[in-house]
């Protein structure tokens, strides 16, 4: 990077202002990495995140990508070169006057070259820093309709809303959040699901954000899960007990927002005489807590009913669910935030998440089965979003017709 810079300044008529500007770069570079390592010191030696070290976080991200991109156009460049001065390595020792008429093997950087990569990192600056500052609450409306081949001639055009992370103890903007919500009331669907990680550790993350999250209705009721997070696994706790009453706190702001949360059970969603099993496990990831049990939730549902199933972590479908002897129709699952970043078009999809997940976002299918994956409602680590907005998705249940 550093490398480029000196290019674009290599024609300052100004020596001073050549000094001053590598200068800076240096000194900006540096403050942000020791800021940083500061951050990353006091959230995990100190269980604790300040403001500033969020910034710094944010800053070292970006910064991150943005010299990644920079450093690609530069790398093309390098590649040229290196190309050229093997060419003229080899046509020199062939030459009969390669004495007499010396040749410089390296070419120098093109001053055009650090200009483009300038140009093109760009880009991403500008996107992260719009991510930090309106992506994290640029909520997104997904609308999707669903088709089963044996769903209750009673449920067709039932309609379902999902939220899912909504990571109460990220949020730095009451009106935002209240934006999102007017968004999912809006739809106005028969029932409303939340898929987990309703906070980032503390039960008392969410107590500020009760009486909003409480206006939240349906005509068929509001159920809940537990994600990773809620488990609050990832807190210093003084003792074992200690953690287990935060989880329990967490429960009770469950009920006093009226959603029923489902642990490891099920309940009949009736609808003129006919049902579908809603059922709802604890978390159970790979690589995390496992904790779901999907043969103690399905104890007494029917054999032959239609079954929605709340998993918070997608990996739950991949490893366990889409194999199951008892057949599950439907998955609703979120936990993967879409990394907070990706891109996302009609005809192209991106995100770290991929490497990480099969199924990482939207819909996907297999065994007769359905998944959809929730990109979120909140963040958490990186505050913002890049490309990968805020979810409020509403799914339409219909019978597939011949």
């Amino acid at each position: 990077m550093y490398q480029g810079i000196k290019r674009l300044t290599h024609n300052f008529r100004s020596k001073q202002l050549r000094t001053v500007v590598r200068g800076a770069f240096w000194f900006f570079f540096l403050s942000v990495l020791v800021g940083f390592c500061i951050a990353i010191y006091f959230r995990f030696s100190q269980d604790r995140s300040t403001l500033l070290g969020q910034w710094f976080l944010n800053a070292f991200l970006t910064l991150l990508v943005t010299k990644l991109v920079f450093l690609l156009v530069l790398l093309a460049e390098d590649l040229y070169r290196v190309g050229v001065t093997v060419f003229r390595f080899f046509a020199r020792s062939f030459s009969q006057t390669a004495e007499d008429q010396p040749v410089k093997l390296l070419p120098p950087r093109r001053k055009f070259m650090s200009q483009l990569g300038l140009l093109f990192a760009s880009i991403p600056f500008g996107a992260f820093l719009y991510g930090v500052t309106k992506g994290k609450y640029a909520f997104t409306l997904h609308r999707h309709t669903l088709y089963f081949d044996d769903l209750p001639e009673a449920f067709e055009g039932f309609t379902i809303t999902q939220l899912s992370d909504i990571h109460s103890g990220s949020f730095d903007d009451a009106e935002a959040v209240q934006r999102g919500i007017d968004l999912a009331k809006a739809q106005q669907s028969d029932l409303y699901v939340f898929t987990g990680d309703l906070v980032n550790d503390l039960a008392t993350e969410i107590e500020p954000w009760i009486p909003r999250f409480a206006q939240l209705k349906a005509p068929y009721g509001q159920f809940s899960i537990l994600g990773n997070h809620d488990y609050g696994l990832y807190h210093d706790w003084d003792s074992d007990a200690v953690r287990e009453a935060n989880l329990e706190r967490l429960k009770q702001h469950h009920r006093q927002m009226d959603y029923r949360l489902l642990l490891n059970e099920h309940v009949t969603i009736e609808k003129a005489g006919e049902q579908l099993a809603l059922i709802g496990v604890e978390n159970w990831g790979k690589g995390f807590i496992q904790q779901g049990d999907l043969d103690k939730a399905l104890e007494g549902v029917a054999p032959g009913a239609f079954k929605i199933l709340l998993s918070h972590d997608p990996s739950h479908f991949e490893e366990i669910v889409k194999h199951h002897p008892r057949q599950v129709h439907l998955t609703l699952s979120g936990h993967t935030h879409g990394m907070q970043f990706g891109v996302e078009t009609p005809l192209f999809k991106w995100s770290p998440a991929q490497y990480r997940y099969a199924n990482w976002a939207g819909l996907a299918q297999e065994n007769n089965r359905q998944l959809y994956v929730n990109r979120g409602f909140g963040f958490i680590g990186f505050t913002g979003r890049v490309g990968i907005w805020p979810e409020v998705t509403v799914l339409e249940l219909r019978k597939r017709r011949a």
